[in-house]
């Protein structure tokens, strides 16, 4: 059965039948493209009433406005506690950090180890060595300037100890 359309076009021996099973499984094809883009639709409207969260255009510009200075703000902040940390640290270097103490009776007839021997020590191992001799006439106290972890003067078998302590102190 041929259809007076179908004829026109150039398709009068198709069957109609088959052109509107074709045109209905075209339909179901659409409605299913249009329930997918419906659903995207709604995701994105979703993510820019969050976005917005009760914003206006002009209330959102203001926002991104004042990110941005708070940002620059927050750089600015971040560049000068950099600066202060390397000045910390500069200063932190020179600060004695190390320590040895060793007390020591000087003399035999002296008891209470009463002398005793201090080394302070930076983190290059720069410093000083700190000698108070106790004796019966009183007490005498000494220094000598420590480089490198050495002394230029010769040192005493106490202030060799005092300064391997304060070399080898770890805190």
């Amino acid at each position: 059965m041929g259809s007076p359309i179908l004829n026109k076009i150039g398709l009068g021996n198709i069957d109609i039948l088959f052109v509107i099973i074709f045109l209905v499984l075209c339909i179901v094809i659409l409605l299913v493209m249009l329930i997918m883009q419906n659903r995207k639709l709604n995701d994105l409207i979703g993510r820019y009433e969050k976005f917005m969260q009760g914003s206006r255009a002009k209330s959102l510009e203001k926002k991104i406005t004042d990110l941005f200075e708070e940002q620059s703000v927050q750089k600015s902040l971040l560049e000068n506690h950099s600066r202060q940390i390397k000045e910390i640290f500069r200063k932190h270097q020179s600060a004695f950090q190390k320590m040895g103490f060793v007390k020591y009776d000087a003399f035999k007839e002296m008891g209470g180890k009463l002398s005793f021997c201090l080394v302070l020590l930076d983190e290059r191992d720069n410093g000083y060595l700190l000698n108070s001799v106790h004796s019966s006439d009183g007490c005498y106290s000494y220094t000598k300037r420590i480089k490198a972890g050495q002394s230029d003067l010769e040192l005493s078998p106490e202030e060799a100890v005092a300064l391997k302590k304060a070399i080898e102190d770890k805190e």
